[in-house]
């Protein structure tokens, strides 16, 4: 791991846990072995690794997403593709969505615009699979299907108690279902 990526991880855990405006650049360093003036080797300012890492995670899912379905040129197999990818988000990212759900307010202006756009593009990718099983679907009823399916995903790091094995079992077949579709 970079020191970069690093700094973005550990800021994660400490935006999560206490807030954005609830920690300083210093602890930022401090938690990852450097000085809090050390970070601005790597970052301009705190909204900048903010930025980073939501722009950061925003074009991942997107990335991985074009590829899984590519590499499936079912609709119903891509759909089980991008199901699984954002399970594996879910689970392994806890941190990142809740900072997305509290601390979306001090992303500058520049980098919500960044995330809005590519998650757009995201909600599409899973449109276009849905509306390829039904093609009576809307685009918009598909959208708010796949918005749907994210809010259910996404409550993940309030699913704590469940091991993530049995997470991943129950997250599965709850969105093939919240998707009206069978579970594979």
């Amino acid at each position: 791991m970079s020191r970069r990526e690093q700094i973005l991880a550990t800021a994660a855990e400490l935006f999560a846990a206490r807030g954005f405006h609830g920690v300083s650049v210093s602890e930022i360093g401090a938690a990852c072995g450097i000085s809090g003036p050390a970070l601005y080797k790597h970052f301009p300012a705190k909204d900048a690794v903010l930025a980073a890492m939501l722009v950061g995670i925003s074009e991942e899912l997107l990335g991985e997403g074009r590829h899984r379905v590519e590499a499936n040129p079912d609709p119903r197999g891509a759909l089980a593709a991008l199901v699984s990818w954002h399970i594996d988000f879910a689970i392994n990212h806890r941190a990142l969505i809740v900072v997305q759900e509290r601390d979306w307010e001090s992303l500058p202006a520049e980098a919500r615009e960044k995330v809005r756009t590519l998650q757009r593009e995201y909600v599409d990718l899973w449109a276009e699979q849905l509306r390829a099983l039904d093609p009576d679907l809307t685009l918009a009823r598909a959208r708010a299907m796949a918005h749907a399916n994210f809010g259910l995903l996404n409550s993940t790091p309030h699913s704590s108690l469940v091991p993530a094995k049995q997470l991943r079992g129950m997250l599965e077949a709850m969105s093939w279902r919240a998707l009206g579709l069978d579970t594979p």
